[in-house]
């Protein structure tokens, strides 16, 4: 199992069917995501203050159920094996054992000032191994 941040739906996250409405799936999936690098590598300030930043390249997501005001829902985490520059989380979202929504989004880690790709350092890789999975 992954990295795990749960919440409650929030009224105002409802469409008019009372549904959760499809963008606050990818909010949902940068929230998980800042939990997970807070918990791994720490404050992402810190990473700022390095002169690097993280993009986000590509999202995707393919929704499978619908999660309604009230619901608790649980957001996997997991990483595929860091490229050079790049990282792509992919995310579980359930209520229960109903899975809701798989998501998917590509970040690269930049240069602060320049945007150019630059490596993930050393550093972040390590802290985030735990959270990769193979294959």
């Amino acid at each position: 199992m992954g990295f795990v941040h749960e919440l409650r739906v929030r009224y105002v996250e409802c469409d008019m069917q009372g549904h959760v409405f499809n963008a606050h799936y990818v909010t949902w999936m940068d929230i998980a995501h800042t939990e997970l690098w807070r918990a791994a590598v720490g404050p992402y300030a810190e990473f700022a203050d390095r002169g690097l930043e993280i993009l986000v390249a590509e999202v995707g997501a393919r929704f499978r159920a619908g999660a309604r005001f009230d619901d608790d829902v649980a957001i996997e985490v997991v990483l595929e094996p860091l490229t050079t520059s790049s990282m792509t989380s992919r995310h579980t979202m359930r209520r229960g054992d109903t899975v809701l929504a798989e998501t998917w989004v590509r970040h690269v880690c930049v240069d602060g000032a320049t945007h150019a790709k630059q490596p993930w350092p050393d550093d972040v890789r390590d802290a985030l191994a735990d959270h990769v999975v193979l294959g």
